[in-house]
């Protein structure tokens, strides 16, 4: 009996009837059907919430704690619900102008490593090396300080000493008040726990953590606190969520390429993301043909689960704002196109590729343009930079208009030329080759921002008269860490020679457009005293409208760890007949 999605009310537009003669809607008998009533809401739906709340408890008596996670089981959303519910807010929204028509509230739950090895004997079957060792063991591998700010020792969460974490709570709501009611149900249970016959119990566990995080308020809503648009480019999933065809999970909203949700948005299998599905073949041609294996974690009871990194950045937004505006004046242009190289986007979220010399709002809007583009393809530099017309669609692969260190071209290269790209037998980079292996190391991103909004302005930094604790929480969810979170971390992120390649051919003044991430990159000397600075390359205009390199360097951390984990997010039935059992 195949299960059904929890249906949505009809979209006034387009009816229901009308949406199987429309290409938004085109059939995909080949991709699976995904068990949407048994996987946590917030790994494929996404929560999409303005409030949050991460809580975290270790588990001091297994026997009594599955007893008391028995009773909370009926509170965990599933896939199914949140699915239903964002498309009936983004329906509503849009007929209504507004938010506000409809509300709700969402729980999940992931457990760490240590955390299942006191619910289950079998925990040791995990294969993900780094999600058996936790993030904190693996800290100094994926070049966090080891002796300064951010170091593990000294995390406000997660670290070797402020108490264990066995598992979180991702709470988020609408409202900020339903988010307190429901983050206050959890906490008077962990405290005052009673069985069915009202008698008290022990519910197993205690508080370690509680933060709450927050989408930032207008006029920067949707922002992390550097004052960019977070969370664009957001990898397409394969798979139906009913027996129709046409009930797809990502609707095909490019009429061009039938591999694509919206325009730029590539398709991956499931099992990218998700245990017990198809995921992607690294060895493959081309993209569209780069179906593999079912991915395991090691056990059966791990199907429809996904493995959770929780990192806790926070942004020192005085550093990086004063940063840019000291550099912007050296370099006589504006700081806001300072950021806009280092990150590969305007504060709009327009890509520098599309807009490469001032910012355009509408395009930032437009999520069906602003994630569409390649870097790599015929697009030979002409002696001068792309003025300022938002242009098409475009190749980059000079890295004139995004710099080869910036944020979004770093953290997924698309189809740049990386080594991964390689030609078996061959020393030739392949574009196509190159973007097969690219999308093996995808990331599904639940972050929101967390702490007030910073004063500072790239125009105007300002410090904050006392310290301020502001930053983000970042989310990801994926089927390995090892190849995903932490490659894209220590191979793209923080490897300077990661473009060298790519750049080899289009040199300017002699030097290569290299560097590390400038934004999460962190120097690879994290050895005792070892010194953080960074460098990176960007390409500016000089007085007779000619392309100049400009080394640019970072003494300086701006964004530091401060705590995380590594985590198992289960389905609805391991958690109702392996770890409650």
């Amino acid at each position: 009996m195949t299960q059904q999605i929890i249906r949505e009310a009809p979209a006034p537009e387009p009816l229901e009837g009308q949406q199987t003669n429309s290409f938004f809607y085109v059939p995909a008998p080949n991709e699976p059907i995904l068990n949407v009533n048994n996987i946590q809401g917030n790994i494929l739906g996404g929560f999409n919430k303005d409030y949050q709340a991460l809580l975290f408890l270790e588990i001091e008596n297994p026997n009594a704690f599955k007893q008391w996670l028995k009773s909370q089981i009926n509170f965990i959303a599933t896939a199914s619900e949140v699915i239903a519910f964002n498309r009936l807010f983004k329906s509503a929204r849009q007929r209504r102008g507004r938010e506000g028509a409809v509300k709700a509230t969402w729980v999940n739950i992931a457990f760490s490593f240590e955390g299942l090895k006191k619910l289950t004997n079998d925990a040791d079957s995990f294969t993900d090396k780094s999600f058996k060792a936790g993030l904190a063991a693996r800290a100094a591998d994926l070049n966090d300080p080891v002796d300064k700010d951010g170091k593990p020792i000294g995390w406000v969460v997660g670290g070797p000493d402020n108490g264990k974490v066995d598992v979180v709570f991702i709470i988020a709501s609408d409202e900020r008040a339903d988010l307190l009611a429901e983050v206050s149900r959890i906490l008077e249970s962990v405290v005052v726990f009673t069985d069915e016959q009202g008698k008290p119990k022990s519910s197993g566990a205690r508080i370690t953590f509680l933060e709450e995080g927050a989408n930032l308020p207008a006029p920067l809503s949707g922002h992390e606190h550097f004052g960019n648009l977070d969370g664009i480019s957001q990898p397409g999933i394969r798979g139906r969520v009913g027996d129709n065809p046409k009930e797809l999970l990502t609707p095909r909203q490019n009429p061009e390429n039938k591999n694509q949700g919206k325009p730029g948005q590539d398709l991956l299998w499931p099992g990218e993301f998700v245990f017990g599905y198809e995921g992607q073949r690294d060895d493959a041609k081309k993209l569209e043909d780069s179906k593999g294996q079912v991915v395991s974690a090691g056990l059966h009871w791990a199907n429809d689960g996904s493995y959770l990194v929780f990192r806790r950045l926070r942004q020192d937004v005085y550093k990086f704002h004063h940063f840019l505006n000291e550099k912007a004046a050296n370099l006589d242009t504006d700081p806001r196109k300072v950021s806009a190289k280092l990150i590969g986007r305007w504060p709009s979220g327009a890509p520098t590729v599309r807009t490469p010399e001032e910012d355009a709002p509408t395009l930032g809007n437009d999520d069906n343009a602003n994630n569409d583009f390649e870097f790599n393809g015929d697009d030979p530099p002409d002696g001068k930079f792309f003025k300022n017309d938002v242009v098409p669609p475009s190749d980059d692969a000079t890295g004139l208009r995004c710099p080869f260190i910036a944020h979004t071209r770093k953290t997924y290269p698309r189809n740049d030329k990386t080594p991964g790209g390689r030609v078996p037998n061959s020393d030739e980079i392949d574009i196509d080759r190159s973007e097969v292996t690219t999308q093996t190391h995808r990331l599904l991103r639940r972050g929101i921002p967390f702490g007030p909004v910073s004063p500072s302005t790239p125009n105007n930094p300002l410090q904050d008269e006392k310290f301020v604790d502001r930053g983000l929480h970042f989310l990801a969810y994926q089927t390995s860490i090892e190849d995903q979170f932490e490659f894209v971390t220590k191979f793209w992120a923080n490897n300077p020679n990661f473009s060298e390649e790519a750049a080899t051919g289009h040199e300017f003044e002699g030097k290569l457009t290299l560097g590390h991430d400038p934004i999460i990159g962190q120097s690879d000397n994290n050895k005792p005293g070892g010194d953080r600075t960074r460098k990176f390359f960007i390409h500016l205009e000089d007085d007779q409208g000619q392309p100049q390199t400009e080394e640019l360097t970072a003494p300086e951390d701006w964004v530091i760890p401060t705590g995380g984990g590594y985590f198992f997010a289960p389905s609805i039935s391991a958690l109702k007949d392996v770890l409650t059992k």
